[in-house]
Parts: structure tokens; sequence; C-alpha cells
């Protein structure tokens, strides 16, 4: 993790053990295009690490999850919708929410929000599912073991919520 990026020490609860990991972001120079606002792939890889973190906080630390149990959730889908730009020196929030959970798959909701406000300037979906890694030439989904599953279960906040 870089300067301008900061995982908050604990994470938010959302009411019932449902959660929410909120990173702090300051949009930093080499962040944008020539017009002055946030290059869209770098939301993309804000998320990715904003999933990572979540994932972390909640004790399934990915590569700990791979190198001791041969799983990981591998990216399988990931959406962005833009509504405001970020601009040079921004500070954001990026709070991320586990939205769904099936027998193989999560989706988690990334909120890029102006810190100091509530201005909502990108909202990202990634769809993860459950992978055996333990043959990196034969990688194949399999449902998410009870143990996790029931960790994802305790975290989860509703989809429109």
């Amino acid at each position: 993790m870089n300067r301008s990026q900061r995982a908050y020490p604990r994470m938010g609860t959302n009411g019932g053990g449902m959660a929410c990991n909120r990173v702090e972001r300051q949009i930093a120079w080499g962040d944008l295009d020539p017009l002055g606002i946030v290059f869209y792939p770098r939301y993309s890889e804000w998320m990715d690490a904003s999933g990572h973190l979540f994932f972390d906080r909640i004790g399934l630390n990915l590569v700990r999850l791979a190198r001791e149990h041969q799983l990981q959730f591998g990216l399988v889908e990931t959406t962005c919708r833009y509504l405001r730009p970020g601009r040079y020196h921004q500070r954001l929030y990026i709070d991320t929410e586990l939205v769904s959970l099936d027998e193989r798959t999560v989706v988690l909701r990334h909120r890029f929000v102006e810190a100091g406000g509530n201005d909502l300037l990108v909202e990202g979906r990634e769809r993860r599912i459950c992978m055996d890694v333990s043959d990196p030439l034969k990688l194949r989904a399999v449902t998410i073991p009870r143990s996790l599953y029931t960790i994802l279960e305790d975290v989860q906040v509703p989809a429109d919520g």
C-alpha cells in the first residue's frame, strides 16, 4: 500500500454483523488522464486492492488461502458506473461490501465517495468465483467450503443496502 492509500484500522459494521471495509485514498498526479481526471482503469486497480483488503479484514487473506488451502477467489466479472470525475489531490473513501453470495461466487460492491462529503463518484462490482488452484494448469471452480461460507455469510449486506 502506498502513501496515497490507507486502510482503516477496523471494519465498520452496517448492523447485524454486516461489514463494510473502508480505504482512504488521495488521488495522485499519476492517476490522471490528459483531461485532469482519474484515468478509468485506476478504478479497477483500486477495486481489486480494496477487495483484497476486504478479504484480509474478515480473516480470509487470499495469499494464505491459496498457500494453505489451495483456494482462491478469482475475478470473473467486473462493472463500473462513473457518476462524477475524480480530480487531483481529492481524497476518496472506497467502501467495500459483500452484496451477493452463492455456493461458488461472491459479489463485492465498491463505492468511491468523496471524503468529507456524501458525493458518490463511482460504483463498481466484482464477481469472484471460488477456485481450486492446486494445479495452476487446471484451475477449476469449486463450492465454497462451509467454514469459509459461514464467514462470508456473516458479513453479507443486502444488495440494495
